[in-house]
């Protein structure tokens, strides 16, 4: 391990680990299968009705990806990202004054999705990425433990303040951890890395940025296949999260143990980021996200019907956790290796943009199999078949490229 990369860039690894669990990427898809089932019976709108909200949010930020990222790459990250954590906090608080109309829910969920999707991992991880080279799959792991931290603690925060108050006071609760966390951590430790202190294999022989332009990776086919395999992934495991509390209720747990399956699935996520990403560093990642992106299956099998014992129910939401810590590390470590650093964030935004738009799809889907037939079986058998497939088209990316001896590259 070279830790001299750990050294230099220790502190805006911390402060970009601690941004992205208090940003728009993972509190919104954990504060909401907590209070999905209260919404319903408050409000008297049906999970598809509600799901609605969070895809209106995945999609307006993943369209805006691309926009962030580039301008990620111009202004760096630090400005964009710390102006999104406000932004992403202060409109999150809004959904405290929802009124009976539907639409305004929805026009609030736009609202957090415009205004959060700089607080992401589109730009936390460009910044990570030009920190480090011989230890990136380690460096964005330990980033995306972000996710694992609200994981972990925003559905026990979640529950504790809609136990206490009511579904409404979850929302301004839980948009202080931008507010009051990321955003001033951010502040005093997050930077990106001067020219001198960019790890070399990062410059090209001309003193720029090694990598392709968008337009040069739009054309290639490895662009398409990890565009593919985030839309299956994507698709498949969306709206597992955000109804799994419904689904394991469904087998007779109690809120409470509910929450705590959601806790094991970040935990898994946890796993997921730190075991994936350090396998990435040692062996060609494609053989390694593969058949991790199929544990789902098994997954998927156990949540059938009603009667799963508790214990496998709390080993399916691993399984579900690990396979989404690996697809998070997956799209920025591939990224960054397959399509190098000069266009990064203009073109993780447009991968990002997948994620964002089937993982938004995904909940409908579920609420709207939930509506009709009673139950989330039918979904959860097309999801096996879509995390098949999403592992599986990995392995035709082939070698990484070399951009060792590249000679042109930006400077900036």
């Amino acid at each position: 391990m070279n830790t001299t990369e750990f050294k230099k860039g220790g502190r805006s690894l911390f402060a970009g680990m601690i941004g992205v669990a208090t940003g728009a990427s993972p509190i919104p898809f954990n504060v909401l299968p907590i209070v999905i089932g209260p919404i319903h019976y408050a409000m008297g709108w049906s999970f598809v009705e509600i799901s609605i909200g969070i895809t209106i949010y995945g999609m307006v930020g993943a369209f805006l990806a691309p926009a962030v990222g580039a301008l990620a790459d111009k202004i760096g990250v630090r400005p964009v990202a710390m102006g999104a954590l406000a932004g992403f906090g202060i409109a999150f608080s809004l959904l405290y004054f929802v009124p009976q109309n539907i639409a305004v829910f929805y026009l609030i969920w736009a609202l957090v999705g415009m205004l959060g999707i700089g607080s992401t991992p589109v730009t936390w991880s460009r910044t990570i990425n030009m920190w480090f080279y011989e230890n990136r799959g380690l460096a964005l792991g330990i980033l995306l433990l972000g996710t694992s931290l609200a994981g972990l603690i925003v559905p026990f925060l979640s529950n504790a303040v809609l136990e206490a108050f009511d579904w409404r006071a979850v929302f301004p609760a839980l948009a202080m951890l931008p507010l009051f966390v990321g955003l001033p951590i951010a502040f005093f430790l997050f930077r990106d890395p001067l020219p001198h202190e960019r790890p070399a294999k990062n410059i090209s022989e001309t003193g720029g940025l090694t990598g392709m332009t968008l337009a040069d990776a739009l054309r290639g086919y490895r662009f398409w296949i990890l565009f593919l395999s985030i839309v299956f992934i994507a698709l498949a495991y969306g709206g597992a999260h955000i109804h799994m509390v419904q689904i394991v209720q469904m087998h007779g747990l109690s809120a409470g143990q509910a929450a705590l399956v959601m806790s094991v699935v970040a935990a898994g996520i946890f796993s997921g980021r730190i075991i994936v990403g350090f396998l990435f560093d040692k062996f060609w990642a494609p053989a390694i996200a593969a058949p991790v992106l199929m544990l789902p299956v098994g997954a998927c099998w156990l949540l059938l019907g009603n009667s799963t014992p508790e214990m496998l129910i709390f080993t399916a939401g691993f399984f579900l956790g690990f396979a989404a810590g690996a697809e998070s590390d997956m799209i920025a470590y591939l990224a960054s290796r397959y399509f190098g650093m000069l266009s990064y964030g203009r073109i993780y935004g447009f991968l990002y943009a997948p994620f964002g738009i089937f993982s938004s799809i995904s909940p409908v889907l579920y609420g709207y199999v939930r509506d009709t037939s009673g139950s989330y079986d039918q979904m959860l058998i097309f999801a096996a078949g879509l995390f098949i497939a999403g592992g599986a088209i990995l392995l035709l990316l082939g070698k990484y490229p070399d951009w060792s001896k590249q000679q042109i590259g930006s400077t900036a």
